[in-house]
């Protein structure tokens, strides 16, 4: 399947809250209810493209996977984590259709995310993700992010990834 990532506008909030919402149903339905369980609102997706760049990729007319990437540090991540890096971007959020998963298209959406970040300027691509069945780590590892650490926030038990860019 070929995709390519967009930035995303307002006109795709709608889509981008039926994405959202079949992840989190498809999660909770796997794994029971945990912090992935949540209802999105286009406000919601609205007030994040505020805070960091949305993208979409679409097959066809159909939106199949997103990602944000921002140069804010999200409040859950501790810096000392990592390696020194001067421009840092952090991937603050990734879906991908329930249906459309174990094709490849989260690692292009990856890949194409660290291309983006070369251009921003960016030198390392920074995440976390949930340390429970439900959480992204092996996909991370996977796709030749490096785990430098483990962590808890509010209780919930989270793993530092990052990928450092020539």
């Amino acid at each position: 399947m070929k995709i390519r990532l967009q930035v995303a506008t307002p006109d795709d909030a709608a889509d981008l809250v039926a994405l959202h919402s079949a992840v989190s149903a498809d999660l909770t339905a796997r794994y029971g209810k945990g912090h992935w369980t949540s209802n999105a609102s286009e406000r919601g997706v609205l007030f994040r493209m505020t805070r960091s760049t949305i993208y979409v990729a679409r097959h066809q007319k159909r939106l199949v996977a997103t990602l944000a990437l921002s140069t804010r540090k999200p409040w859950a991540i501790d810096t000392s984590y990592f390696s020194r890096s001067e421009r840092p971007l952090y991937l603050t959020g990734m879906a991908v259709a329930p249906d459309c998963q174990r094709r490849g298209i989260g690692r292009l959406c990856l890949e194409q995310a660290r291309e983006i970040a070369r251009k921003w300027p960016g030198d390392a691509v920074r995440l976390d993700a949930y340390d429970a069945p439900a959480g992204g780590g092996e996909f991370y590892r996977k796709c030749s992010f490096r785990e430098v650490g483990r962590a808890a926030y509010r209780g919930n038990p989270l793993i530092y990834f990052e990928a450092l860019l020539e």
